[in-house]
């Protein structure tokens, strides 16, 4: 089994790497990636812990673009953490996070749902490289006593067309894609049918764009049809996985079921190892 999309306590996560890849092997999954937001911070545990048990495992990182004012997520797989120019965008993304999560704060505050957002971003700060995303904001939500469940705090006050949230800031999907290319990596436009963003994806091919992920716990049969389509019809390569993001939050269930066939990683594999031409 087959799984490129998975979140540790780098980002918004719930299992620390080497947590996760226990999980991982308990599901039967061979292969698999670490695609934290924002961060590589969990790769190279994660990397060590599954070797160790045969598991292997693709360097990723899920990279927020901005399109129109809603994020655009982008896969990135095979890049190393020296990649050029991949250290300080990341790092003018976190910090974007961090005056995200600050005006986050100040809105809850004035909705009377006060939060520690001190302590939120002292704790991403003291774990270097750790990225602070609405999960944890949901989670200091719950420990203030507003909300009973991430679910109602994203349904209450963090979703998109809820009163406090605070659209993200940051580079376009054609820049990251183009980016992630530049460095060597192979860049993925990520659940693609999670709010749709189809009329964007010929301007991210002519920027660079190898492949799109078809397979996702978001996807019903129907979408990952049309996504597998879109594939063929501009000679992308597929990914996939399940976005677990931890036991308990939303679409957990889908860990260990959605599955990128054999095929499909093959082709990414050979794609990565192909010469590069400069």
């Amino acid at each position: 089994m087959v799984d490129l999309h998975m979140h540790t306590t780098a980002s918004d996560g719930r299992c620390t790497p080497t947590e996760l890849v226990a999980r991982v092997r308990d599901a039967g999954i061979s292969t698999m990636s670490v695609t934290d937001h924002d961060t590589m911070a969990g790769v190279a545990a994660a990397t060590r812990a599954a070797e160790a048990i045969g598991i292997t495992v693709i360097s990723g990182i899920e990279i927020t673009s901005v399109h129109d004012g809603r994020d655009v997520h982008v896969l990135a797989y095979f890049l190393p953490e020296s990649a050029p120019c991949l250290n300080e965008m990341l790092t003018g993304q976190r910090r974007q996070r961090v005056a995200r999560a600050t005006e986050i704060a100040e809105r809850l505050a004035t909705l009377g749902a006060p939060i520690d957002v001190d302590g939120l971003v002292e704790a991403a700060s003291a774990r270097g490289g750790k990225s602070l995303a609405r999960p944890q904001i949901a989670q200091a939500l719950i420990a203030a006593g507003h909300v009973s469940t991430v679910a109602e705090a994203f349904d209450r006050y963090l979703g998109e067309d809820s009163p406090a949230y605070v659209p993200h800031r940051g580079a376009s999907p054609a820049d990251v894609v183009a980016l992630v290319t530049a460095g060597g990596g192979v860049a993925s436009l990520a659940h693609p049918g999670y709010r749709p963003r189809d009329e964007i994806i010929p301007q991210l091919v002519d920027a660079g764009l190898a492949a799109i992920e078809a397979y996702h716990s978001s996807h019903d049969e129907a979408a990952t049809a049309r996504y597998l389509m879109l594939a063929r019809h501009h000679d992308l390569l597929v990914t996939g996985g399940s976005d677990y993001h931890g036991e308990g939050t939303r679409r957990a269930e889908f860990f260990g079921v959605v599955n990128l066939p054999r095929e499909h990683l093959d082709a990414l594999l050979a794609h990565a190892a192909r010469p590069v031409v400069r």
